[in-house]
């Protein structure tokens, strides 16, 4: 039976869709799994603050074809891995609400022991790369997740004193401060190592 790895993820301008579909080819890539990419809604309030952002507008309509996510979505998945930008250091709170809203699948205890990790982005190298995975480890404990990091044996590129992402505690990219740089190769094949990674502790955890 496949392997069901879900990647939930908010992105205002397309670097975190960018990161999540790395994400994505890397957990395909690591034998039998089902992947299936959703978005978090977009508060009305932000869609009519920022509707005179071109790069913002460009960027949702990119979005258009990517279901919005569910609480079933979380269900049906064996390993989560979840595509966050960074807001002041944390998660957005278009994200927190997801969370929040899913109190019922932490009192029934329906996401522990399942495989999570963290996709990330900032607009400057200590914007937060690592506070916001490091936030959200926390409510995903709660949830009785199993946390999934991005080892340095398998991602040499870390040990870098160049302006990338990528940390122990997740895979992300700097977008800049104005947002105009997009991911880079690194990057993104740090993503793809850990949907694999993912997939196949998820896999394993599956056939305990």
């Amino acid at each position: 039976m496949s392997t069901k790895i879900l990647i939930p993820y908010y992105s205002a301008y397309g670097h975190i869709y960018q990161m999540a579909q790395a994400v994505a080819e890397g957990a395909k890539g690591a034998g039998d799994v089902e992947v299936k990419l959703v978005k978090i809604p977009e508060f009305e309030g932000v869609k009519q603050a920022m509707s005179a952002q071109p790069p913002y507008v460009e960027a949702q309509e990119a979005q258009d074809p990517i279901p919005e996510a569910t609480h079933d979505d979380l269900r049906w998945a064996d390993g989560i891995i979840w595509g966050i930008p960074t807001r002041y250091g944390s998660m957005p709170a278009q994200m927190k609400q997801y969370l929040d809203s899913a109190g019922s699948l932490w009192m029934n205890g329906e996401l522990e022991g399942k495989a999570t990790a963290v996709v990330t982005s900032t607009g400057s190298i200590h914007g937060g790369q690592e506070t916001t995975a490091l936030t959200t480890f926390v409510p995903l404990m709660h949830f009785g997740m199993i946390y999934v990091g991005l080892p340095y044996g398998e991602n040499p590129e870390q040990l870098s004193t160049e302006g990338i992402g990528g940390s122990p505690y997740s895979a992300s990219t700097v977008a800049g401060p104005d947002g105009s740089r997009t991911p880079v190769e690194v990057e993104l094949t740090m993503a793809g190592r850990l949907g694999a990674r993912v997939a196949k502790v998820a896999g394993a955890l599956k056939n305990i």
